[in-house]
């Protein structure tokens, strides 16, 4: 059985001992330490206990923001409201799509995206810069300070150094995956690897560069990863990687213009015989011990959520809190306070209509209605648009999370059933496979959802994809990719209510399938350009 690895004692420790290590390796962020004492990384180095400490911190930079609690931010100048990894990831992935609204428009950044408004100086872009680029200074500054030179300066024991190629592994890894959501949805990065100068100005790779960086860290790490579902739960495993891979593979076309869904569906094989398995209940993925119920089989790498070790305005706290109605105070049965907070999130039309009759007492269907009108005329009303109640902070034994607030609930970045769904897609765009194999895969999710409506390969089709994807990962953090891949992101051939503003929906520019480069990070690195259209 894995164990969670523990992460909340470390951050803060971690963030203090190396700021100014990582002032000085990352132009493009400022990291403010909340203590002015520091300690020299030999010193640290002194107890190898350490070694898996500051890997911890790699990992619990996806999770927290700062040193002192949730409402601190490590990185300069920027709100932890806007620069926790998994919330910024959620609202650029999701909220601007068409499947979440925002009641709230006067929170810094969030009216830009769900309306498709922004610009270079919006909040949250910064956040998700520079909160992937600290993911990738951390990670850079853990390899430095665990090559063999080091190690033997240091006299650390064979059996540490046997852990620490491991720990490395994971370590590139987690640089890898920054710079998979850096490529994604910036389309560009500051280049940093250990092996660079400290002190000098990085340079920017473009996303075939990007690409070809992930493709070939990713292959080369893989033999030194834990096997799938044999590392402590929280940490990365082989499995993992074979996940980052099958993404850009999928999107290869959308990155560099190529072809590679072969390779997408031999890396979702290589998942699926990994050992993993759907949970017995869909919403067990979303619950508060999803970390240790039927989930802990599915779910192939979290972002870890705590209620007293790990508070923060990630996700799932956001999630949990704002989808409690205005109306219906349900609070009490998800595990935060009665009125959460007071209908912060709705869904738009257009996601309601994919749940028809056939989807009446599907388990993904958590969409409650309450008597009120399906459309948003006025995004500032509360009242108005239907509401879900996917995630929760209660557990599958009939209890709750720690705190009523700051959820237990984790943040399945990644699970078996987007491995099934990407299979299906592979398959139907040329990538081999079996007809037969993506029908099980697909009806293997619906028997889950206790779902009789199972299909045969005649339903198997690229829009069943996309839609089927929609009903099975929302809220999860991969619509915009998906619609990007498909083509319906931007242009007016799919319009959803609020896209470009339109109440009803317009044309997006082609360009804003990309987002644009920060203006502050611009200013940091000459080096960085403005992607075209902004």
């Amino acid at each position: 059985m894995k164990t969670r690895f523990k992460i909340q004692n470390t951050f803060g420790f971690v963030c203090l001992l190396m700021v100014v290590i990582l002032t000085s390796c990352t132009s493009d962020l400022d990291i403010t330490p909340n203590d002015d004492q520091t300690v020299l990384s030999d010193n640290l180095f002194e107890n190898e206990a350490a070694y898996k400490q500051v890997l911890a911190g790699i990992y619990a930079n996806l999770a927290l923001t700062g040193t002192d609690g949730p409402e601190s931010s490590n990185l300069k100048n920027i709100d932890a409201g806007t620069s926790q990894f998994g919330r910024v990831l959620l609202y650029v992935q999701t909220l601007s799509a068409d499947q979440m609204i925002w009641s709230y428009e006067n929170d810094p950044g969030t009216r830009e995206i769900q309306r498709n408004l922004w610009t270079a100086q919006n909040p949250l872009l910064l956040g998700m810069f520079s909160r992937a680029h600290l993911s990738i200074a951390l990670a850079n500054n853990f390899l430095r300070e665990t090559t063999d030179d080091k190690l033997d300066g240091r006299n650390v024991s064979s059996s540490v150094r046997t852990d620490i190629s491991v720990y490395r592994a994971e370590a590139r890894l987690m640089r890898s995956m920054a710079y998979y959501y850096l490529m994604d949805i910036f389309g560009k990065a500051n280049f940093i690897t250990e092996d660079i100068t400290l002190n000098t100005q990085p340079e920017v790779y473009d996303r075939a560069q990007l690409f070809n960086f992930i493709e070939t860290e990713l292959n080369e790490i893989e033999p030194d990863l834990i096997a799938p579902r044999q590392n402590e739960y929280g940490r990365a495993d082989r499995a993992a990687a074979h996940m980052i891979l099958a993404k850009i593979y999928l999107n290869a076309e959308v990155y560099i213009g190529e072809n590679r869904y072969s390779d997408c569906l031999s890396h979702c094989e290589q998942i699926i015989g990994g050992g993993y398995a759907l949970a017995d209940n869909y919403l067990h993925n979303f619950m508060a011990d999803n970390n240790t119920n039927s989930a802990k089989n599915e779910i192939i790498f979290p972002i870890v959520s705590d209620g007293v070790s790990t508070q923060n305005y990630g996700p799932t706290t956001v999630m949990i809190n704002g989808s409690v109605g205005s109306l219906e105070q349900n609070g009490t049965e998800v595990g935060v306070g009665a009125g959460g907070w007071g209908g912060a999130i709705r869904v738009r039309k257009q996601f309601v209509n994919l749940f028809g009759a056939a989807f009446a007492n599907d388990d993904r269907n958590t969409i409650i209605s309450g008597g009120r009108p399906i459309d948003i005329v006025d995004i500032s009303d509360r009242d108005t648009g239907f509401i879900i109640q996917k995630y929760s902070n209660a557990t599958s034994t009939g209890g709750f999370g720690v705190d009523q607030t700051f959820v237990d609930t984790d943040f399945p970045l990644y699970r078996l059933a987007d491995v099934y769904l990407m299979y299906a897609e592979a398959h139907l765009r040329g990538g081999g496979g079996s007809a037969s194999a993506a029908v099980d895969y697909i009806n293997a999710l619906r028997t889950r959802a206790n779902n009789s409506n199972t299909i045969t390969s005649g339903d198997l089709n690229l829009d069943f994809i996309l839609d089927e994807r929609a009903r099975e990962l929302h809220w999860e953090a991969h619509r915009r990719q998906d619609l990007i891949r498909y083509g319906r992101f931007t242009g007016g051939n799919y319009n959803w209510a609020w896209k470009g503003n339109g109440s009803n929906g317009i044309s997006l520019p082609a360009h804003f399938d990309l987002y644009p480069i920060p203006v502050a990070s611009m200013a940091a690195n000459p080096n960085l350009t403005q992607n075209p259209g902004y």
